[in-house]
């Protein structure tokens, strides 16, 4: 029966084989610490990547509000 790789396996191996091979075989790693702040770490950061993302949209929601009613305005003025 063929072995399933799957595509982080490939990823895995081409950053670090031995680390690809040891985990194969099973062999827990010794740096858990490490890695578990690690992980902490991308989460934070993937929440202030989302925070940003709906501040600039919020920002530009503003914005067009702001244009839109200038616009009014500015018509209110001209048109008699």
């Amino acid at each position: 029966m063929p072995q399933i790789i799957r595509a982080s396996e490939i990823g895995s191996y081409l950053y670090c084989r031995r680390a690809w091979k040891l985990k194969k075989l099973g062999v827990e790693s010794e740096n858990r610490a490490e890695l578990a702040a690690g992980t902490e770490l991308h989460q934070r950061h993937g929440q202030k990547v989302i925070a940003s993302s709906l501040s600039r949209t919020f920002g530009l929601l503003l914005f067009l509000a702001a244009l839109v009613t200038l616009t009014a305005y500015l018509t209110n003025l001209l048109l008699p």
